[in-house]
């Protein structure tokens, strides 16, 4: 069982929502070129790990220059479906398994 202070840790970071600052820096259908300001490696590596879930992506990786001065520049390239439709499956799958993760808490108290 997991300790007061931790459970109660986790459910105030939960509760917090952060919004992301995007820029799209290339788009061509099947290729998909991001800056994500304000993320590190925790992020896009999770998403990069989902993306390659899909039997259609072709590239899903990123980029980080430098940890301290620049933001992650993401790539997402697709075989035959649009980039964006796979970007945003991607997105709901990982927003899924947050809610799993959150209501396995949820049944510790």
């Amino acid at each position: 069982m997991l300790g007061y202070g931790l459970l109660e840790s986790f459910k105030n970071t939960y509760k917090k929502i952060v919004l992301m600052e995007i820029e799209v820096l290339e788009y061509t259908g099947k290729k998909l070129k991001l800056k994500l300001i304000g993320e590190d490696h925790t992020f896009v590596n999770l998403l990069r790990k989902e993306l390659w879930n899909d039997k259609d992506i072709k590239t899903a990786g990123y980029n980080v220059e430098h940890s301290l001065v620049t933001a992650p520049t993401f790539l997402l390239e697709t075989n035959t479906k649009d980039a964006k439709v796979v970007l945003e499956d991607a997105i709901k799958r990982l927003k899924k398994l947050n809610e799993d993760i959150a209501g396995s808490f949820k049944k510790l108290e």
